[in-house]
Parts: C-alpha cells; structure tokens; sequence
C-alpha cells in the first residue's frame, strides 16, 4: 500500500558534523509527517551501529529508515577517520549512480515514491540526480551563519586587496 505522506531522502556529507546535523534535520521533518529515508555511507553506517551497538535501529518506525550506498574508496579501519581529499574526490565521481540507483529503487517499491531530495550543499551529485528524476530537491548547508557570511565576503575581500594569499599560503 502506498503512503500519502511526502518521502524526502535526505543525505549529508559523510563526516561527522554534517551528518549529525542532517539526522537532527531528518528527526524535525519526520516529526512533522514526513517519511523519512536518511542515506549513510557503508563506512558510516558501520561506525554508527558500532558506536551506537548493533540493535541501535531496531525499533525506528517504519517511516523512518537509513539506507547506504558505497563510498568508492577502499576499505579502512572503522576507527579511523577517512582521508578527506579521497573522499571529496569520490563524491565527486562515484556517488551519482549509486544515488540515482538507490532512488529508483525506493521508488518502485511497495511504500511512497520520494517526492523530493535534502541534500547537502556540498554534495555535487545531488543535483543532477534530481534533475534526471523529475524530483524537488533543496540544498542544507550545515555550517554557522557566521562562516555563511564570511563565504559570501570573501570575493569582495579579494577585491579589496585584503585577502591575497599566494604561492604556498594559498
């Protein structure tokens, strides 16, 4: 039987403070009548169910579950951060078709399609996935609204001659 309420997939960057802050995003959005499909990692999802013990998830209601897909980098030590420029590189080329897979198959199951994508704003995938699905998608930056700023200044700041990094400072 398929469910009227709207199915948002939410997927943050895989580290620690986004994904922290996208699950809080996910909570509010279930909390207000949203099916909730919250995309994990492989190497993310094992680290939260060994820090969190394996029967974490057990009993989540059934409109509120997690879903991994691959991160494309060889396997690591569970307790071991991940190299962040592979990682970067990886998202980049590896995460779309694994994304749109992971989509297309929630979509044909037996509960509600998705009806649009949280994504992260630093995951350049997302977009593309959801222009070649036909689905909504809004972008959720994780960081403080001080560092926002600061990114929105900082052209100007080069234009004014006040932030001229070169050679190895850059």
């Amino acid at each position: 039987m398929r469910s009227s309420k709207p199915h948002a997939v939410c997927i943050p960057v895989p580290a620690e403070g986004h994904i922290k802050a996208m699950l809080q995003l996910a909570k509010l959005l279930h909390h207000n009548g949203f099916r909730i499909t919250y995309v994990n990692t492989k190497f993310n999802h094992r680290r939260l169910l060994k820090s969190l013990g394996p029967d974490s998830l057990d009993g989540l209601p059934d409109d509120f579950r997690f879903e991994t897909i691959p991160d494309g980098l060889p396997d690591s030590d569970e307790g071991a951060t991940q190299d962040l420029n592979l990682l970067a590189d990886s998202i980049t080329n590896n995460f779309l078709a694994p994304f749109v897979d992971l989509i297309k198959k929630l979509n044909n199951s037996s509960t509600s399609p998705v009806t649009c994508i949280v994504s992260d704003g630093f995951m350049p995938f997302t977009t593309p996935a959801a222009q070649q699905l036909v689905i909504p998608i809004t972008l959720f930056f994780t960081f403080s609204a001080s560092s926002s700023m600061g990114y929105m200044q900082y052209p100007a700041l080069v234009k004014k001659g006040l932030a001229h990094l070169k050679g190895k400072e850059l």
